[in-house]
């Protein structure tokens, strides 16, 4: 049976289908000696699929991963500085990649797979996956939390209101909960500015209905087939 080359790719654990749309166009991928077209399809039972001139490696067991980044690690698995990366810190026996992105100074609960339709089916923006923060800030005034949930743009999109809870204060400093749907590069960040407010400490807690809970800092374990159902639905 074909099918397009961005989801074969994506099935054999070697990227999100984003990333294989990367590939496709940048000429990475062949099908039966050819180098390959976006958009184009074909049958991983009969035809010869090649990355980089390599057949692609069989399809094998799907693994969902929770890590719990710390602080000084990134998420892009190719980062030009040499910076450590998230993977390093995972060590299953299989290629995994993360699943959306945690920026440097931030951390807490991080997903990562090698399965690149439940990877693409979480980062669509019609899944509308909850994602809760912890965010300490300073310059805080009182009226802050009400300045958050108005409308910004950011990168040209209207970012939908987010429910946000305040915990405490204390002076200048606050600790809050925010919840988003979207995942802009360094939304949170980016949202507690135009607000007046600067984040000093960044952690996220919840991705839908999976916790980070006491896992420690640096540690990761498999979701549980539990996690995992809520997710896909």
């Amino acid at each position: 049976m074909t099918e397009r080359l961005q989801k074969i790719l994506a099935a054999r654990g070697l990227c999100s289908r984003r990333k294989a749309e990367e590939w496709i166009t940048a000429g990475r991928v062949g099908v039966n000696g050819q180098v390959a077209a976006l958009g184009q399809s074909a049958d991983p039972e009969l035809d010869t699929i090649t990355l980089d001139g390599k057949p692609l490696p069989a399809g094998g067991d799907h693994v969902y991963i929770m890590l719990h980044k710390p602080r000084g690690y990134v998420t892009t698995l190719s980062d030009e500085k040499g910076r450590p990366n998230v993977t390093e810190l995972v060590d299953c026996g299989q290629r995994v990649y993360p699943i959306g992105r945690l920026d440097m100074d931030s951390e807490g609960l991080l997903l990562l797979t090698n399965d690149g339709e439940f990877a693409y089916h979480l980062m669509h923006p019609k899944a509308e996956v909850n994602k809760t923060y912890e965010v300490w800030v300073t310059d805080y005034a009182p009226g802050g939390e009400v300045r958050l949930v108005k409308p910004i743009t950011i990168d040209g999109y209207t970012i939908r209101a987010p429910k946000v809870k305040l915990l405490s204060t204390q002076g200048k400093a606050a600790h809050l909960y925010i919840t988003i749907h979207e995942g802009r590069n360094r939304q949170i960040r980016r949202m507690c500015q135009a607000a007046g407010m600067r984040v000093t400490r960044l952690r996220r807690i919840a991705e839908g209905t999976v916790t980070l809970g006491d896992l420690k800092k640096g540690t990761w374990r498999y979701l549980t087939a539990e996690e995992i159902d809520h997710l896909k639905k």
